[in-house]
């Protein structure tokens, strides 16, 4: 299945910077098949069935710090698991892009590695809140971006034809 694996990373980088974790944090993410996601949502689960994601965090991040540590520093997060076709149908239920749904997806594992949930009302409100925030804010930093590089690559167009010495004089008609 094609996966735009860079958005994955993308997004899940920027999620990470907004919520203010250590630049060099590490976290590993795995697109399984529906079998392999089925076995790990019943082993531990105990679910039957596959599911769209699931999130393994490994250091205990606790807000704030330990009043004895030092500055926080690096950790390791946690991984996340996505099952591609898992997320392809409920993309299609949903009326949007894979594309999307993953970006979607690895938003929501990337706040449960960091202690967020959504077992009750309010957990629930706050984390897919700050998720839909998180997916937003990307897209604009994602447009923004290409935004940026149609200028770029305009504006190269434009001294290309004119041409400039490196000093920024002009040379006359190329």
């Amino acid at each position: 299945m094609d996966v735009p694996e860079e958005d994955l990373v993308s997004v899940a980088r920027f999620a990470i910077g907004r919520m203010d974790v250590h630049s060099a944090a590490e976290l590993s993410m795995v697109l399984v098949d529906l079998d392999t996601m089925a076995d790990l949502h019943m082993r531990w689960m105990d679910l039957p069935g596959p599911t769209d994601v699931m999130s393994f965090p490994m250091d205990e991040l606790e807000p704030g710090g330990r009043p004895d540590g030092g500055e926080p520093g690096p950790s390791m997060l946690g991984d996340i698991v996505l099952c591609p076709e898992f997320a392809a149908a409920q993309a299609t239920k949903a009326g949007h892009s894979l594309d999307h749904e993953l970006a979607l997806l690895t938003v929501h594992g990337v706040l449960h590695l960091l202690g967020y949930d959504h077992a009750e009302p309010e957990e629930e409100k706050e984390m897919f809140g700050l998720q839909n925030t998180l997916l937003a804010e990307w897209y604009e930093s994602v447009r923004e971006a290409q935004r940026r590089a149609a200028l770029a690559e305009r504006d190269m167009r434009l001294l290309g034809k004119t041409g400039f010495t490196d000093s920024g004089d002009p040379l006359g008609p190329t």
